[in-house]
């Protein structure tokens, strides 16, 4: 009897033991199966993304009639700002077979905030308040897919590569601590818009063509172009009319790169309410706009370079539309609009620890560099004079200090040169930016 029960207890500590063996190997095999899945998923997944931080202190008047009354704030006090220019975040995933997402969330400014106050100094009233300027934007979200590396279409918001600094707008692209300011004046920057795209690359060319909902000629200005053209202020994007944009780049030389992008479509008639008759449908107000860019790089030297011009038909019958805008509407231009803008300008810069060894060897880089642009969004005959301090030649010199790649510490000097009855404008500027993926 008690050698039965020692063996019956010996069986069953077997058998114990062998389905705790068995449990957990079926759990290490659970577990590892879950971090395969878990490991395959994020392989998939992909976030990164930019962002810029700035100091300037602007050595002219900040007056609004510093232009028009140019004598009189000669002497103004210097002002200085701190700001946040542009904060992006990278999401994407790879679906797989062919399909990808990726979208783009924006900062600009810091954001953008409000808030409901009681005033106690104004009987406890509620009042809405303005707590923080400047915006958040979705610049992209979209699907695409992949058929081979020459040909690919996506749908959704993307960027519009129309110029230098919309194909290549993240801070380690440009000199300067602040974006290039021809093309960031008037262009659309970032320009991002809805539509579709088909994309590729064969041999050493790139070629992109977008179809895409218009820009809005209500929302064209004196100063900016057509700048803020792109922007709507309604929950949808207005698509009454329609744009396409095109761009072809070259790599056929080691370390250059060569660029043509354009955009053509129609602006008048893409407002809201549309008007069934008059202006809306007797004039089209034709957008069209031709550029040209560059990238090289080679022997420790970067050298990048534009020139955009841009054209706009029907723009006298502009002020028709801006006198029956609604005080209250968000439309809100009353200057007249050029019919002509254009942009240039051109940056170089060396490497000087490229000839210190030990820093090269580190991957530290100190670019040295130097930058002249000239525009002007009032370059017609009709709106040159009223509007000529809007012509500006600007030159900035500065470093660029890399301590590892994806971070970069700005600093320049900059002048703006303006007609001679007017005040130049010289800054100091300040920055740290970075770019990368984090996944």
């Amino acid at each position: 009897m008690k050698v039965a029960k020692t063996c019956t207890g010996a069986v069953a500590a077997l058998l114990l033991s062998t389905m705790s063996t068995s449990v957990n190997a079926q759990s290490q095999n659970n577990d590892s199966s879950r971090v395969a899945k878990l490991e395959r998923t994020l392989s998939r997944f992909h976030i990164g993304g930019y962002g810029e931080a700035a100091m300037s202190r602007n050595f002219y008047s900040d007056n609004p009639d510093r232009y028009s009354l140019p004598d009189e704030h000669k002497n103004d006090p210097s002002h200085g700002r701190f700001d946040i220019p542009h904060m992006v975040v990278y999401l994407g995933y790879d679906f797989g077979k062919g399909w990808t997402m990726s979208s783009e969330i924006e900062f600009e400014h810091g954001g953008t905030g409000g808030a409901y106050e009681k005033e106690v100094d104004e009987g406890g009233e509620w009042e809405s308040e303005t707590e923080k300027g400047g915006e958040v934007a979705l610049e992209q979200f979209w699907i695409q897919k992949s058929f081979a590396p020459y040909a690919n279409i996506r749908m959704g918001h993307m960027v519009v590569p129309v110029g230098l600094n919309n194909a290549h707008h993240e801070p380690t692209n440009f000199f300067t601590v602040y974006r290039p300011e021809g093309e960031n004046t008037i262009l659309p920057s970032t320009w991002h818009q809805t539509g579709i795209d088909f994309w590729g690359r064969a041999g050493d060319w790139r070629y992109e063509v977008q179809f895409l909902s218009g820009l809005n000629a209500e929302n064209f200005t004196s100063d900016g172009w057509i700048n803020k053209g792109a922007s709507s202020p309604l929950e949808f994007e207005l698509a009454t009319t329609y744009g396409t944009s095109l761009r072809i780049d070259n790599y056929s030389v080691p370390g250059l790169r060569l660029g043509l992008s354009g955009y053509y479509g129609h602006s008048i008639g893409n407002g809201y309410p549309r008007n069934k008759e008059g202006v809306d449908e007797e004039y089209k107000g034709v957008v069209a706009i031709g550029c040209f860019d560059f990238t090289y790089k080679g022997h420790n030297w970067i050298v990048r370079g534009q020139a955009d011009y841009g054209y706009i038909g029907d723009t006298e019958e502009l002020a028709y539309i801006y006198n029956r805008i609604n005080a209250k509407s968000p439309y809100h231009t009353r200057t007249a609009v050029s019919q002509n803008a254009f942009a240039y300008g051109i940056e170089a810069g060396y490497d000087v620890f490229s000839q210190i060894r030990k820093l090269k060897e580190d991957g530290q880089r100190l670019f040295l560099f130097g930058r002249y642009e000239h525009y002007n969004p009032c370059a017609s005959s009709s709106v040159k004079k009223k509007y000529d301090y809007h012509n500006v030649k600007r030159m900035a010199v500065g470093i660029n200090y890399y301590p590892l790649k994806g971070v970069v510490l700005k600093a320049d000097y900059s002048h703006r040169f303006l007609k001679s009855q007017y005040n130049n404008e010289p800054s100091f500027n300040v920055g740290i930016a970075y770019e990368g993926w984090f996944l």
